[in-house]
């Protein structure tokens, strides 16, 4: 026989963690999805982008239009999940149901990132009339990797077809001790430098046939390490830049190197650009005879304190009873795309397991969040 369609937020997030969707996602998480969302009438589309190393990825967008005119309200989000790992005392892909003093809690990979809450999205979705407005589902299989063809051609996707929603939420896992402590308006950008000097090997008892690159690698990195980017703004911490590997890779005891290399990475706010930051390092490289390669991941965003935070805060202290702390902390998420399309929050579960072994969720969150976004959706919808 088979099996009946899911349909509290619980069944809906064990259906997704069912399906094994390790960045890049793919297939059957997609395929469950929409098999959510078209009996709620939104037409999905489902595409991919981009080619191997790092494609393709396949991306969702569905949309359920409202009256002519009406506010667009999107819900965004990943279905692929980091590799679970070793270690769990349940199959990470198995959902389970377990029983601890004061609470149930499911587990499963990407219980918490984010394949709960995009249940609870649905759930949402389920309880919002079409008449109240036009929602959509903002869903890729590539967050959690190099995150090059999923967000970014959704946007494209989305414009192509004048689907512009007026704000946008993201159902990343922002609370910290307790369901609705803590939402995010802002994320700090994100820029990675590899940094290398050319040598010439030798002998060492010979320094002056050789040129030992490594004296110069480690006045660069002092110099680098060493620079204090800004105090912070009244949004955002610090800037801080991190060195994050060093790698010469010489096995003999007696042969100047022939060439040095490093990684550094930076996490901005927006006193700062990505570009500016990677021209400053750079420069400093090239001054002690290095060269850099920067990658900027994504630059730094603020959503102000206005409307929008006050509607997303009233909705979560009306189920848990807190106002949420508005935060820019934290690493990057998809917002720092989304944010050229509109307005956009991130606002989820309690996210001490993710990525973690045994990663878990409380059933009463998922309930509770399901609640949350159905009020935010309604509220956006009618322009509050």
């Amino acid at each position: 026989m088979p099996q009946a369609r899911p349909t509290t937020v619980t069944q809906l997030a064990e259906a997704l963690i069912a399906c094994p969707s390790v960045t890049p996602a793919a297939g059957l998480v997609f395929d469950c999805l929409e098999s959510q969302l078209a009996p709620l009438g939104f037409a999905v589309h489902r595409f991919h982008a981009g080619e191997a190393p790092d494609g393709p990825v396949e991306n969702l967008f569905a949309l359920r239009a409202g009256p002519p005119g009406s506010r667009h309200f999107a819900f965004a989000g990943h279905v692929d999940v980091v590799p679970p790992g070793e270690g769990w005392t349940s199959a990470p892909f198995t959902p389970e149901i377990r029983s601890v003093p004061g609470a149930n809690l499911l587990y499963g990979r990407g219980a918490v990132d984010m394949k709960g809450a995009i249940a609870a999205m649905v759930a949402a979705a389920s309880r919002v009339p079409p008449e109240a407005g036009t929602l959509s589902f903002i869903i890729t299989g590539d967050e959690e990797g190099p995150a090059r063809f999923g967000t970014v051609a959704l946007i494209d996707h989305m414009r192509t077809r004048g689907a512009i929603p007026d704000l946008c939420l993201v159902g990343e896992p922002t609370s910290v001790a307790r369901l609705g402590d803590m939402m995010k308006i802002g994320r700090r950008g994100s820029l990675n430098v590899w940094l290398s000097v050319e040598g010439k090997e030798g002998h060492v008892a010979y320094p002056h046939l050789a040129d030992n690159p490594l004296p110069r690698l480690v006045a660069m990195l002092a110099e680098l390490s060493a620079l204090e980017l800004d105090g912070g703004t009244d949004w955002f911490q610090a800037s801080n830049l991190e060195l994050t590997d060093l790698a010469v890779g010489n096995p003999a005891t007696n042969v100047i190197p022939p060439r040095a290399a490093a990684r550094l990475s930076i996490r901005f706010n927006d006193r700062h650009t990505g570009a500016a930051l990677a021209q400053r390092v750079s420069e400093i490289a090239a001054r002690h005879g290095g060269s850099a390669r920067p990658v900027i991941s994504g630059e730094a965003f603020l959503t102000p304190p206005g409307a929008f935070s006050a509607l997303v805060a009233a909705a979560v202290e009306a189920e848990t009873g807190l106002v949420p702390e508005a935060s820019t902390t934290g690493g990057t998420s998809d917002a720092r795309f989304l944010k050229d399309l509109c307005p956009v929050i991130e606002f989820g579960l309690c996210n001490a397991t993710m990525h973690k072994r045994d990663e878990a969720v409380a059933v009463e969150d998922l309930d509770a969040l399901a609640r949350i976004y159905e009020r935010i959706a309604r509220a956006a919808l009618a322009g509050d």
